[in-house]
């Protein structure tokens, strides 16, 4: 299972990267993992404004629906538009194409909350139990 480091992740398997003031957001590998082949991709739309823990958009795979929640408060100032036609992109490269929306916060102490790689690592060691 692919866990990059630099990055911070949820416990409802989202992970999160900082960029110049802003935050990337996406599912992590694991998600992808669970959910399977993914079919169609539905993201807020950019200028949306959201609070920690609310949803920017649902994930639809051949075996469910899920939600995806954004770690931070902010503002959507970019959403991937990509996945719209191309939703197998999750599956291909989560952490990369596949990544779903970039979130201005206006205070980025939120992510201070989140797992790290090693933290992420053990909380799915847990889960499998």
């Amino acid at each position: 299972m692919n866990i990059p480091d630099g990055l911070h992740y949820t416990k409802e398997h989202e992970w999160a990267k900082t960029e110049n003031g802003s935050v990337r957001l996406g599912i992590t590998d694991y998600a992808q993992h669970e959910l399977g082949d993914i079919v169609f991709v539905e993201l807020k739309p950019v200028h949306s404004k959201v609070k920690k823990g609310d949803s920017i958009g649902t994930v639809e795979s051949v075996k469910a629906v899920s939600e995806v929640y954004s770690p931070v408060s902010g503002l959507i100032t970019e959403a991937n538009t990509e996945l719209e036609t191309s939703p197998e992109l999750v599956n291909q490269d989560c952490y990369g194409k596949g990544w779903m929306v970039v979130i201005t916060p206006p205070e980025a102490d939120e992510l201070g909350s989140l797992m790290d790689t090693a933290g992420y690592r053990d909380y799915l060691a847990k889960e499998a139990k």
